[in-house]
C-alpha cells in the first residue's frame, strides 16, 4: 500500500517523523535548523517552512517546547537541580531556562515543582482516605 502524499508545502510522513526523532533524540544538546533541514534533504528555508505547515510552529519554537515538556517530567519525578535539569534539557544555562519555562507555562520551575508536590501529596491523602473508608485497595493506574 503506497504512503500518503504530504499536502504541498509540507513534510512528507516520513520526513516529519525522521525529524521529531531526531530532535527528540537530542534534546539535551544543541540543535540547528541547518542539520534538521539536511537530515531531510530540504535546503533550511524549505525545511522551515514545511514543518510550519506541517507542525504548526517553527522548528526553534517546536524545539523549545520539547524542552519544556522534558523539563516538566523531570521536575516532576526526580530530585534533580534546576541547574542540572536545564542541562539535561538543552537549554545554555538556569537563567535561560526558568525564563522560558516562567513564559511558557506562567510560574517559575520552583514554583511549578512545589505545586506538583503539593498535588501529589493530597492525591496520595486521597488515595489513603479511600482506603481507609473502604478497608480495601484501590489500584492506581497513574503511579
Amino acid at each position: 500500500m503506497a504512503q500518503p502524499a504530504a499536502a504541498p508545502g509540507t513534510l512528507c510522513p516520513q520526513r516529519e517523523k525522521r525529524v521529531r526523532q531526531l530532535i527528540l533524540a537530542n534534546l539535551s544538546g544543541p540543535l540547528e535548523v541547518t542539520e534538521l533541514a539536511r537530515a531531510c534533504d530540504l535546503s533550511r528555508s524549505h525545511f522551515s517552512r514545511a514543518f510550519k505547515r506541517t507542525i504548526g510552529v517553527a522548528p526553534q519554537e517546536w524545539i523549545r517546547q520539547q524542552r519544556i515538556k522534558q523539563a516538566k517530567v523531570l521536575i516532576s519525578i526526580t530530585a534533580l537541580s534546576l541547574t542540572q535539569i536545564s542541562q539535561e534539557c538543552g537549554f545554555c544555562d538556569q537563567a535561560h531556562f526558568c525564563h522560558l519555562f516562567s513564559r511558557s507555562e506562567g510560574i517559575n520551575p520552583m514554583t511549578w515543582r512545589r505545586l506538583q508536590l503539593r498535588y501529589r501529596d493530597h492525591l496520595r491523602a486521597v488515595q489513603r482516605a479511600i482506603v481507609n473508608c473502604n478497608g480495601t485497595v484501590i489500584k492506581n493506574s497513574a503511579s
